[in-house]
């Protein structure tokens, strides 16, 4: 461990003290070799005015050419942490204070702070390639089918009966895909530009829960999959939330079990009361997410596998289901969070107000 440095003042007696010996020593010398007779009374009142204004001749030097400088440093740096614009700073040096070790912290620290900054920037410029491919890729695809529609039917098809309505259907299918991209991300960025308002009210969240059971039906019968409410979960439970954003978090939730959970399974859902939190988990019994991929859950249009999606139909969903529910939990300033296990299934699992 390295000691602490010496201030100006030790400095300025340390090298008085040194040159008074020197010179005294000289004197004592000279002395012997000249025999000459100075009392050693002289010598003794030489070096103590010697080392005196040694001590001031030194102690002016390290304050107005060093450490004057060094505090100048050490002031600008701190400022700088504390993101203060450049204003005349006061020269004055508490010349008792270990300078030189404290801008030697203050160098170190804001050689720490400004790497994790570098490497943040370089993680959120990743993200923002990654975002922008992500973004081009979900536009890309119903723009293309579209495109694609509509030329052939341009092209003659729009007067052969066995394909005409089948096309249309389909590019409406992709255009309301894109709609629902576009909306979706403007709800995102609402919520980033704290603009997301929540419209607070009392409601019972059980029943909300089996109203989008039954918005959700089709779905779950096209793959088999049986809804359900975990046992002693089944009663009432009166939340305080935006009810709409609330219905949207558990469409989004549901319609995921639905599509990644295994084929003739099931989707529970379980309602806890938590004291001053109501606890709602959405489990499916699916092939599960590996622990390494959860944290990025919750990412724009991050997508686990592509081969995880199993729905018989071939338009997917926006890729931003996840990021909006997080968003919504956020801006009610509750939590959500993943339990999943590879080939058993996935359990999300948020939080609400309980309602007085």
């Amino acid at each position: 461990m390295t000691g602490r440095n010496p201030t100006p003042i030790q400095f300025a007696i340390s090298g008085a003290f040194l040159i008074s010996i020197l010179l005294a020593a000289c004197l004592v010398i000279y002395n012997l070799i000249s025999h000459n007779d100075n009392s050693w009374l002289s010598i003794i009142i030489i070096s103590i005015i010697a080392g005196i204004i040694s001590y001031f001749v030194l102690f002016q030097l390290l304050e107005k050419f060093i450490y004057r400088k060094i505090k100048l440093i050490y002031k600008n740096i701190h400022d700088s942490k504390l993101g203060k614009s450049s204003q005349p700073v006061d020269t004055k040096v508490d010349l008792s204070s270990d300078i030189i070790n404290d801008v030697n912290n203050e160098v170190q620290q804001w050689a720490v702070r400004k790497n994790k900054e570098i490497a943040r920037l370089k993680e959120l410029e990743n993200y923002r390639r990654e975002f922008l491919g992500n973004v081009f890729h979900e536009i890309k695809t119903p723009v293309f089918s579209v495109q694609g529609y509509l030329h052939t039917l341009k092209d003659g098809a729009i007067d052969d009966n066995r394909v005409n309505k089948s096309y249309i259907n389909k590019a409406v299918r992709n255009i309301d895909r894109l709609e629902q991209i576009i909306q979706d991300l403007e709800l995102i960025t609402l919520k980033e530009n704290k603009q997301l308002a929540i419209d607070y009210s009392i409601f019972d969240i059980t029943a909300l829960i089996k109203d989008v059971f039954d918005s959700l039906e089709i779905q779950a019968d096209m793959n088999d999959i049986e809804f359900g409410i975990k046992q002693s979960c089944d009663r009432p439970f009166k939340v305080h939330a935006d009810k709409d954003k609330i219905r949207q978090v558990l469409v989004n939730l549901i319609n995921n079990a639905i599509k990644y959970g295994k084929e003739g399974g099931s989707v529970m859902l379980g309602i806890y009361d938590m004291d001053d939190n109501i606890l709602v988990e959405v489990t499916d019994d699916g092939i599960g997410i590996e622990q390494e991929k959860i944290e990025r859950l919750f990412e724009r249009f991050y997508r686990v596998d592509e081969n995880r999606y199993r729905g018989k139909d071939n338009v997917g969903g926006s890729g931003l289901g996840l990021a909006i529910v997080k968003h919504i939990i956020d801006a009610h300033k509750q939590t959500i969070n993943v339990r999943s296990t590879v080939n058993v299934g996935s359990t999300f699992g948020f939080t609400v107000d309980k309602a007085k």
